[in-house]
């Protein structure tokens, strides 16, 4: 199984399958080792570069740990290897390596602690009910167009003070940077062509809006990180656009998947959901992290060896390539009580679903576990009924795919009226 499961990793075939498919491929691999041979082609060498799949929980969170053994700057957001001006321009600071990790997430992560956040939580409920009231009174509706979709984006524009005018550029862009290789999104064009333009059309928005709040500074994000009041350090010019574009990408993904899968796993369990809807509040904060765990909406990050040495009694070599698979290791039965049942009420539950620990810890998982605890909420009390009618149709990735994205996935419900404004 272990062998048949490298042979189709690159295959769209295999991320289209069913989620427990593709888990039970790689419990086959990790059942076997917590480092498994493979390669994967790269289109800029025409050459395939190897790399080692890490599956197991143990060894997954140790090169974590581990940034100056492991590093990030030769490569953290695709597996072949790319050009450092590409990585960090779609990867920004998760792309690079102490000092300049450090100097960058601190200067963001000031934006992102729960006290600085605060306005924006406040707002997340607004702007669910005003996604939810666009579609509430249909019926029928792709749970993914109607509210996986722009919930996240909205909560992230609004954050950073673009203008809802524009937030239908901002959309087509992030899908065809997370669709990548899906010919559907990518309308016949080449896909390195189509995420590079999608990333200036980003980063030409970004720049003018950043330009903008230079001269008038107001009560939003990018206000935040082009101005220096207090004697802080700010972001250099060339590099707010792409922290935007990561926000924007990585930063709405784990919200917009775990939602869509989220609800698919309740339709799986109906009676994990009458568990939750039967007392929201109790429940919410373990069935939140159950669905990132069992979801696991980022497949993988990169890390590369940067001195020879010894893990788990395995050799590796400088520049070797270790891919960490994040579903993989939420299933390590070695952590994780029968890791295959979705239980909402699990507890303890040390997932990886927002990264391993370390330098490189999801810095708006905060912000994202707001916002799938109010959309969840927000959907059990106002369409009580809401019910999956379709299978989730997934993403068709070129090779392995960095996020495991749903394109459409349809829900039949009461129709009821929007909330009066």
């Amino acid at each position: 199984m272990a062998s048949s499961a490298l042979r189709t990793l690159d295959d769209p075939d295999f991320w289209r399958r069913p989620l427990q498919l593709r888990m039970d491929d790689f419990a086959a691999m990790r059942a076997v080792s917590p480092f498994t041979a493979a390669s994967t082609p790269n289109m800029l060498t025409g050459r395939n570069d190897d790399y080692y799949a890490v599956t197991s929980f143990a060894e997954l969170t140790e090169i974590s740990r581990r940034a100056q053994d492991f590093c990030s700057g030769r490569g953290s957001i695709a597996i072949v290897d790319m050009p450092s001006e590409a990585t960090e321009f779609f990867g920004s600071f998760i792309s690079m390596d102490d000092p300049r990790h450090f100097r960058q997430r601190n200067i963001v992560a000031r934006s992102f602690t729960p006290k600085a956040l605060q306005n924006v939580l406040e707002s997340v409920e607004t702007i669910c009910d005003e996604v939810i009231d666009s579609m509430c009174e249909r019926g029928e509706v792709d749970l993914v167009e109607m509210i996986s979709q722009p919930f996240p984006l909205l909560v992230i524009c609004d954050m950073m003070g673009i203008p809802r005018s524009e937030f239908r550029t901002v959309l087509d862009a992030t899908n065809v940077i997370l669709g990548a290789g899906d010919p559907e999104i990518l309308g016949g064009r080449d896909p390195f062509t189509a995420m590079l333009a999608a990333g200036m059309t980003l980063t030409t928005m970004m720049n003018e809006l950043a330009q903008e709040r230079r001269k008038n500074p107001t009560n939003d994000l990018t206000s935040a990180l082009v101005h220096n009041t207090v004697g802080d350090e700010m972001l250099a010019p060339h590099e707010v656009a792409p922290f935007f574009i990561l926000l924007a990408v990585a930063g709405n993904d784990t919200t917009r998947t775990a939602t869509t899968l989220g609800m698919h796993l309740l339709a799986q369990n109906p009676d994990q959901r009458r568990i939750w809807q039967d007392d929201i509040a109790a429940v919410t904060p373990t069935a939140v992290e159950e669905i990132v765990r069992v979801a696991s909406p980022v497949t993988f990050m990169r890390r590369t060896v940067t001195r020879p040495l010894t893990l788990s009694g395995k050799d590796f070599d400088e520049g070797d390539r270790l891919v960490l698979f994040y579903g993989a290791a939420n299933r390590d039965p070695l952590v994780f009580t029968d890791p295959d049942r979705f239980d909402v009420r699990r507890d303890p539950n040390p997932h990886v679903g927002f990264g391993g620990p370390g330098p490189h810890f999801c810095l708006g998982a905060h912000l994202a576990r707001r916002e799938l605890s109010v959309i969840f909420r927000r959907l059990f009390e106002r369409l009580p009924d809401i019910e999956v009618v379709g299978e989730p149709e997934y993403l068709e990735a070129a090779g392995v795919p960095l996020v495991g994205g749903v394109k459409r996935m349809r829900v039949q419900f009461t129709p009821t009226a929007p909330i009066a404004r």
